[in-house]
């Protein structure tokens, strides 16, 4: 086995709203985790992909990207340890406005204006230079190369050495300059673009993305599969974990805990556990939390990133097991609802540069679009009279539970809480109560749904009403994803961890 995994990017296609904030932290496909606008500069930035080119292009505003503070557009993932990012950057139109502008490679403290970093930068007048600021709100300073014209920009780290690489078609980048700087072991990497220019748009192509990451460090963690009373507050271990399982789902009849674990499907009894029977999805070996059954319990709908790349799409399987069908050809698509009688799929999506609720026929067809909101819109689920969606909404700033009619109408906010973020609402089988996982305002941005945090799982009235706290536990992503009430409207299932 190699020594470090390669992933080379194939699609990340995302944006996030811009005014006086930090980036939306939405799902990615591909290799990143999210985009947006850093800083939060005058016009909203964007990104597109041509997968037949593999070339990504990021167009952005900002003011700058030195002094004190930054505004600029970024494309990243959340990385832990040591890497490298390359790519051949290129700006659309020679100096068109600004010889500052930049473009690059970059790893970031924190998606804020002000935050640590490190980058290396081309600018519009073919400068190149290893930029970073040490300390947060503090000057950028700058390592420049005396040459310029290059078009390959490679940053790579090891412990707290950030080394900046440069070359040209056909030759090895060859360094050009270090720094010593402690981001912490996590940060975000990516692509970025900023104009220079408050009032303009520039645009670049990136090609040849490749983003190397050390292999973590074997994590040791154990999770637990529990159940809770809802009405007297009882918490009970089902099954202990030496290693991480998430998202676990009852069956309709109650007979079984479903769950996802090391990108597959295993079934557990809940009242006498034994060893888990994994649930053959044949070809899809890389599910991730985003997993329901039918009403009827005779399929689930799984959410699987194929090996070829291109990121999450949602299929079908039998509940037995066997050969999944693709249901949603466009990624990335994470599954999150089955209406009441089996016939449409809801699944959160990005489309065009914006995540959204989408719907779709269980058989396969042409998806609807029901949420136009900028910003993160997610986890869509059914109610059991099948006349309402449920979903988590980032549009007021903080996340928030909210619920429409199924045909995108009437789009209403339930929580209010402005001291949590809200995610994942899930309606018991009665229809009369509703779970949700809420995150500490502060713990992380609003749209950030992580693990390792302090969170709670709260209950409102599916009316609305005040919302109270039933369990508080170190989760986060992973805990409730999906639905995981019991069919007697009693019991919810989740996962907590323990680091050890």
């Amino acid at each position: 086995m190699k020594a470090v995994l390669v992933l080379i990017a194939s699609l990340f296609m995302m944006g996030a709203a811009a005014q006086g904030g930090p980036a939306a932290q939405n799902r990615g496909g591909g290799i990143f985790d999210g985009s947006g606008d850093v800083g939060g500069p005058k016009l909203r930035g964007s990104y597109r992909y041509d997968p037949a080119s593999r070339v990504y292009t990021l167009s952005g505003s900002g003011t700058n990207m030195w002094g004190k503070t930054d505004e600029f557009f970024m494309a990243y993932k959340r990385v832990t340890g040591d890497f490298y990012i390359s790519a051949k950057v290129a700006f659309e139109g020679k100096g068109l406005y600004d010889a500052h502008r930049k473009i690059g490679v970059i790893v970031r403290e924190a998606l804020t204006g002000e935050s640590k970093y490190a980058d290396v930068a081309i600018h519009g007048d073919g400068l190149s230079s290893l930029q970073y600021r040490d300390e947060v709100g503090a000057e950028t300073k700058e390592v420049a190369s005396p040459r310029k014209g290059f078009s390959y920009v490679t940053l790579e780290r090891k412990g707290n050495q950030y080394i900046m690489k440069l070359g040209n078609e056909g030759f090895t980048p060859a360094n050009a300059g270090e720094v010593t700087l402690d981001l912490g072991p996590t940060v975000y990497v990516g692509l970025f673009i900023t104009s220079h220019n408050a009032d303009v748009i520039e645009t670049a192509n990136f090609s040849d993305v490749q983003l190397e990451v050390a292999p973590p460090k074997p994590r040791k963690l154990t999770s637990f599969l529990e159940v809770l009373d809802v009405t007297t507050g009882k918490r009970t271990v089902v099954k202990e974990f030496p290693f991480m399982i998430e998202a676990p789902n009852w069956t309709p009849d109650g007979k079984w805990l479903v769950y996802n674990s090391g990108g597959k499907l295993y079934k557990i009894n809940p009242d006498k556990p034994g060893e888990p029977e994994q649930i053959n999805t044949d070809y899809a070996g890389r599910l991730n939390n985003d997993h329901v059954i039918s009403a009827d319990g005779k399929f689930i709908a799984i959410s699987n990133s194929p090996v070829e790349g291109g990121g999450s799409r949602v299929y079908t399987v039998p509940f037995t097991g066997g050969v999944p069908r693709l249901i949603t050809p466009l990624a990335p698509s994470y599954l999150h609802g089955i209406s009441p009688d089996g016939k449409t799929l809801a699944y959160c999506a990005e489309r065009n540069g914006n995540f959204d609720v989408y719907t779709i026929p269980a058989e396969g067809g042409a998806e609807v679009r029901l949420t136009k909101a900028e910003g993160l819109d997610d986890g869509p689920e059914y109610s059991p009279d099948g006349k309402s969606i449920w979903f988590n909404s980032v549009r007021t700033g903080t996340m928030q539970v909210w619920r429409m009619n199924v045909d995108g109408t009437q789009q209403t906010q339930i929580t209010t809480d402005l001291t949590r973020h809200s995610w994942f609402p899930h309606v018991s089988p009665d229809g009369k109560q509703v779970i949700f996982i809420a995150y500490t305002k502060g713990d992380l941005q609003p749209g950030e749904h992580v693990g390792d945090k302090n969170v709670e799982l709260r209950l409102i009235p599916a009316e609305g009403g005040e919302a109270k706290t039933v369990a508080k536990l170190y989760g986060g992503q992973g805990t409730i994803n999906v639905n995981s009430w019991a069919p007697d409207s009693k019991r919810i299932a989740f996962v907590s961890f323990k680091n050890n």
